[in-house]
């Protein structure tokens, strides 16, 4: 769908909030190398310590640990990276769209029924891995749409959302009316 197109349903562009996709494969890129790293470390001590009960089962334990938590973590992020590839929010006077991997929906103020958000306790390092802060937008139909720190001014696009549906606020577009 074309933004003119969307234009005539919702009004007049207001502005557009990306995900930083790349951001989110380079971070499952590393914990896949350190996941692979502690793998490929702790599986042969691990084998070397069978049958030993000196310090050499508990550094096993430690890098499969290390290991397999990476692996996880590096999957989790790249199944993210796939799912949300190209998203891009982007924000009208009577509502957004939501665009993922070249397809959009539109949603209207009103098709929204709650905006939640948690997050933003400034733990270190948090929003930079894409865990601080998250914002979803439940629609009356059920759906379910969960924005985390990766989206560029995340705050912003659940304050503009959260005026429009709870307090009637609604964004002032840019240009001709």
């Amino acid at each position: 769908m074309r933004r003119t197109d969307v234009a005539r349903q919702l009004g007049g562009f207001v502005r557009e909030h990306r995900t930083d996709g790349a951001r989110r494969l380079r971070q499952a890129g590393i914990w896949l190398v350190v996941g692979v790293a502690g793998t490929a470390v702790g599986l042969p001590v691990a084998i070397a310590s069978v049958g030993t009960t000196d310090g050499a089962p508990e550094l096993a334990g430690l890098l499969l640990g290390i290991g397999l938590t990476g692996l996880g973590l590096g999957i989790w992020r790249l199944v993210q990276a796939f799912r949300t590839r190209e998203q891009c929010f982007d924000i009208h006077e009577r509502g957004f769209t939501h665009r993922v991997a070249g397809a959009a929906t539109v949603i209207p103020w009103g098709d929204v029924a709650q905006v939640s958000t948690s997050g933003g306790d400034g733990r270190p390092l948090a929003d930079a891995r894409g865990m601080g802060s998250t914002c979803e937008i439940r629609l009356h139909s059920g759906r379910r749409i969960r924005v985390d720190a990766f989206t560029e001014d995340l705050r912003e696009l659940a304050t503009v959302v959260h005026q429009a549906v709870h307090l009637g606020q609604f964004p002032q577009g840019r240009g001709r009316r």
